[in-house]
This record gives C-alpha cells, structure tokens and sequence, in this order.
C-alpha cells in the first residue's frame, strides 16, 4: 500500500511558473515508476510524465521543453516543476506510483493558469 499526498497547485497567469510536489508514504526506490497525469474538465485523464527508478523519463508532447519530473529519494518525494505554463495546462493533476503492478493515486491537486 502506498499513500501519495500531492501539493503545489494554485492560479498562475499564462507564462508562470508552478512546482508540484507529491509525498510517498514508502522508499520511492520500492517504486518502479512514478508519475503525473492530469484531467481537464470533460476530457480524460492523460499521462504528464513520469520517471522510473532508474531515472529514465518521458514526457507528453505538449509540455516537453516546459516541464521536468524529478525525485528526492531521501524526502521521498517527486517533483513537478512546470514552466511556461499555458492555459491548456488547467487541469487537476494526479501522482501516481506503479508498484508491484498496482497503480496508486494521489487526491489530486489544481492548476489552474489564466490569460
């Protein structure tokens, strides 16, 4: 079983900067894959990015360049640090933890960004 706590959302006007922080109640090195995904309203949920144990990463097409998915393994904690942010970035985003070939979730946090 693993918790995720996310924070760091908030409104930020077009061309801002946010980081997202999402707490794992375990090792992250336990943690095959970790990750952010998020929902705009009306549409579903899509992968952001995510980083493995090894720290190989990927990322969606629309925010690469923008955004970068980091971890702190002694803080257990993984990043979202989101640059340039437009506002087809709204959207609630979602941690995730593959582990043992079970998905965990976060409660998800808001970013909402403004023209």
């Amino acid at each position: 079983q693993v918790q995720l706590v996310e924070s760091g959302g908030g409104l930020v006007q077009a061309g801002g900067s946010l980081r997202l922080s999402c707490a794992a109640s375990t090792n992250i090195l336990r943690i095959a894959s970790m990750g952010w995904y998020r929902q705009a309203p009306g549409k579903q949920r899509e992968l952001v990015a995510t980083i493995t144990r090894g720290s190989s990463t990927n990322y969606a097409d629309s925010v690469k360049g923008r955004f970068t998915i980091s971890t702190d393994n002694a803080k257990n904690t993984v990043y979202l640090q989101m640059n340039s942010l437009k506002t087809e970035d709204t959207a609630v985003y979602y941690c995730n933890a593959l582990m043992w070939a079970m998905d965990y979730w976060g409660q998800g946090t808001q970013v909402s960004v403004s023209s």
